[in-house]
């Protein structure tokens, strides 16, 4: 028996969301232990929240040979006080960790001794070999032909590099049959239909923004489902858990645009009742994308702008211009798809005025949808080291540093995210067409919240 969980957020974390979703990642690396013969649970305690005493109950009763245990940077904490509490019901288990944070830093897990693996990156494969590897009681010298995986070895911490999978149809579906699906909130507001369910499609990325950790985790090169089995897939969660809607997680949907096509003519073939959204860069659209994409049911796509000052995106390395921004969105309106953007607060080297050019410039574009990111530094990217380095933070927590410069800091950022938040559907334009869109009772409703908050 294995036992892969998620470690439960921490109280007051400025990372989590309400809007709770199937830990896919796991899912996936559940699902190809299922394929190599092993039993497996699968515990999203994200979600669930148990206590140490209760997940010591917990493992006792079910007595796994191996417990994965999955966190991020935000999460590490509670990952560590999670391995002391199964140890301690288990001592004879073998506790391997992996995500966001083992990935990019597994000598900060192996320096405590409960945790006896770490797996960097994509899981499946590796995880399945570590397993078969404990399992069939081989030797610790065997380690060294499992990719991806970092262990202890003569008292040092020994790293094996990854191998990517690139064949990803050999990845069975994700094992969502192993999630209270029922628990989960099962819509998006930028998608009609529901229930809503994430997928995704595509792993590895070949740009080099340097606030984000990605490549470090899943590699320069972009790799992918084919077009039917993403096709298959939906058509099995829609027959299976009557999904109607779809968020393609994942950054970079259209960076093929050639197999983003070939995706929307296999989903159209399945003449499913389904709705669906994805992200991507402004620079990676066209017209005849977009076409394809309304034709198979796109609803919305989210872009992440980041910013609209140009000194801030050169800072970052976002590698796009406000004019990419502008022609994406008017083409998406133009094509009858709604729009979403996503963009950030507080990068090294940014002023009050930098972040109103971002706010008139969001206002500009006129997304249907809105998110404004305070940025909190994580390890992996190459900002992360520059903040460091430069002492740009007032704090660090569990790895994570909450930058400040001599323009702002973090309280300061939470209050311009707020003020932005609900200042940017106050214009007349913007009421009238949330009315429009929306009716007006839930556009007074909404004015109310805003005006509590």
């Amino acid at each position: 028996m294995i036992l892969l969980m998620t470690t439960a957020e921490p109280e007051n974390s400025p990372w989590g969301t309400a809007n709770r979703i199937p830990p896919i990642g796991l899912a996936f690396v559940a699902a190809n232990l299922e394929k190599h013969g092993y039993k497996v649970d699968l515990l999203d305690n994200y979600l669930l929240n148990k206590t140490a005493e209760e997940l010591k109950s917990y493992v006792q009763k079910l007595n796994p040979e191996i417990v994965g245990v999955s966190c991020s940077s935000n999460t590490y904490k509670r990952a560590v006080e999670t391995a002391k509490a199964i140890k301690q019901a288990l001592p004879n288990c073998k506790l391997v960790t992996g995500g966001p944070h083992p990935s990019v830093m597994p000598e900060s897990m192996l320096q405590h001794p409960e945790v006896d693996y770490v797996v960097m990156g994509e899981g499946e494969r590796a995880m399945a070999e570590l397993a078969e590897h404990i399992t069939s009681g081989k030797k610790d010298a065997d380690l060294a032909n499992i990719p991806g995986i970092a262990y202890r070895s003569n008292g040092q911490v020994v790293r094996n590099p990854p191998k990517f999978i690139e064949d990803m149809d050999e990845i069975p579906y994700p094992a969502r049959h192993l999630l209270p699906m029922d628990r989960y909130n099962r819509q998006a507001p930028f998608l009609a239909n529901k229930p809503v369910d994430v997928m995704n499609v595509m792993r590895g990325c070949p740009f080099n923004c340097n606030w984000c950790n990605v490549k470090e985790i899943w590699g320069a090169k972009s790799r992918s489902f084919s077009p039917k089995r993403v096709a298959d897939e939906m058509e099995h969660i829609y027959n299976t858990y009557g999904t109607r809607g779809v968020y393609f997680v994942g950054d970079n949907f259209t960076l093929n645009k050639k197999r983003a096509i070939e995706i929307c003519n296999e989903i159209k073939s399945r003449n499913l009742d389904m709705v669906w959204a994805c992200d991507t860069g402004v620079d990676l659209i066209s017209r005849d994308v977009l076409k394809a994409m309304k034709s198979a049911g796109c609803q919305t796509i989210w872009f992440g702008v980041e910013s609209g000052a140009p000194k801030i995106l050169k800072i970052i390395n976002r590698g796009i211009t406000v004019e990419q921004a502008e022609s994406a969105f008017k083409m998406c309106k133009e094509e009858d798809i709604e729009t979403g953007i996503s963009l950030m607060l507080g990068i090294p080297g940014e002023t009050k005025e930098d972040m109103e050019t971002t706010f008139n410039f969001a206002r500009k574009l006129n997304p249907d949808w809105h998110q404004f990111n305070v940025f909190i530094a994580y390890p992996g990217c190459k900002l992360y080291k520059e903040i460091l380095d430069n002492g740009w933070y007032d704090r660090i927590e569990d790895f994570l540093a909450y930058v400040k410069t001599d323009e702002f800091n973090y309280d300061m950022l939470i209050e311009v995210q707020k003020q932005y938040h609900r200042g940017f559907n106050k214009s007349p334009k913007r009421i009238l067409g949330k009315i429009r869109k929306e009716g007006l009772w839930k556009v007074l409703q909404k004015g109310v919240h805003y005006a509590r908050s």
